[in-house]
């Protein structure tokens, strides 16, 4: 085992911090190292998130170099075998204990949660297969919506590729990207990304529109928004403009919307493939607590929305108080917002739905998705924000 995937392995398990995630940390880590190859730092991240993954199992005072075999033996095992693995077992070791009363536990969601996440990337619209062919190592999805959906196979270095810096491929997650596809905006209009963070989904959005009309994007968080600056200069995106907003009840900006993405703050419980590490830092009480915060901020966006435009709820997580409860609170709040079906891009021929949840057993992060559209005819609803 080289001695500084060894070194960088135990500083990120050793800080296993609640305010700190695992990956912040590794970023940190591989970048203090000088000319680490990236072989090398390929391992050091399959080995801390392989060492998060099955913590229910590993002893932890174990010497790093004990953790990481232990963790890749039991990886192993689980690729041969996934069935030597029981359900009870699975539930006892693979997520906390309070998630059972937050949540459907399956057996086919503990079992994806124990395999390694899956490459996705997404294309410019209409580039997929050549961005594939260039890449090689690659996959896309059969279904026509998810032709610029790709998944990488092979083991270089996206980020040193000149497609990467040119702004012709973005490292996101497939069922992210189905948010935009769902959201479906058009060339010249006006829409809200009131959670933009560092723009996986608006720097989506702005390529449907191509880059015509206007799309407002706000985050509580300056930093998020330089780092949105920055995406959006190397994709070309400039159909933007971003604003600070804490997700209050007064919004960023007087302007009328043909649409919004509420992509809220949320428990990260759809991740936890991706994020082992958030399994062991994430509370019922963060459940609770982000449930409130996603209701507000759903209030406050559907205020600012056309008579006709739509507004699209997304979560990357699973638990009811966060997904069908946040919908339903919201619905009953804003009669006016009428249910407006969702067709699955992965399920083109399934029947509409008035919400759809993605599992990482489709493939990427567990996500909810809700959408409505506001009556032309109905006035405007007054509701007391609470």
């Amino acid at each position: 085992m080289n001695e500084r995937v060894i070194k960088i392995v135990e500083a990120v398990v050793r800080q296993n911090s609640r305010t700190t995630p695992a990956d912040g940390v590794l970023r940190i880590e591989l970048k203090r190292q000088k000319e680490l190859s990236p072989d090398l730092a390929r391992k050091a991240a399959r080995a801390v998130f392989a060492i998060f993954r099955w913590r229910g199992w590993i002893d932890a005072t174990r010497t790093i170099v004990e953790q990481i075999e232990e963790a890749d033996a039991l990886q192993e095992r689980f690729k041969k075998a996934p069935t030597s693995f029981p359900d009870d077992e699975l539930l006892a070791h693979a997520v906390p204990a309070w998630i059972k009363d937050e949540m459907e536990v399956s057996s086919s969601w503990l079992r994806s949660l124990q395999s390694e996440p899956r490459l996705w990337l997404r294309a410019r619209v209409g580039q997929g297969d050549q961005l594939a062919a260039i890449l090689g190592d690659c996959w896309i999805p059969p279904q026509r919506a998810l032709a610029d959906c790709v998944e990488y196979l092979g083991s270089e270095d996206l980020f040193r590729t000149r497609e990467f810096h040119a702004g012709e491929l973005e490292l996101q997650d497939i069922n992210s990207q189905i948010v935009s596809l769902i959201c479906a905006p058009k060339p010249g209009e006006t829409w809200w990304d009131a959670c933009a963070g560092e723009g996986g989904k608006l720097l989506h959005l702005s390529d449907l529109m191509q880059n015509k009309g206007l799309i407002w994007a706000s985050d509580r968080t300056e930093w998020r928004l330089k780092r949105l600056k920055i995406r959006a200069g190397r994709s070309k995106a400039f159909n933007y403009r971003s604003v600070l907003w804490d997700g209050g009840a007064k919004p960023p900006t007087k302007t009328k919307f043909d649409g919004a993405l509420v992509d809220a703050p949320c428990s990260g419980v759809g991740t936890w493939q991706r994020n082992p590490h958030a399994r062991w830092t994430t509370t019922a009480e963060d459940v609770a607590e982000l449930a409130a915060v996603q209701k507000r901020m759903l209030r406050t966006v559907a205020g600012s929305i056309k008579p006709g435009g739509r507004l699209i709820y997304s979560v990357c997580t699973l638990t009811k108080a966060e997904t069908s409860d946040v919908a339903r609170d919201f619905q009953e709040a804003f009669p006016d917002f009428i249910c407006e079906p969702i067709v699955n891009p992965l399920k083109p021929e399934a029947t509409p739905t008035n919400d759809l949840c993605l599992w990482p057993s489709d493939g990427g992060n567990g996500m909810y998705i809700a959408a409505w559209r506001r009556q032309k005819e109905a006035g405007r609803q007054e509701t007391k924000q609470t």
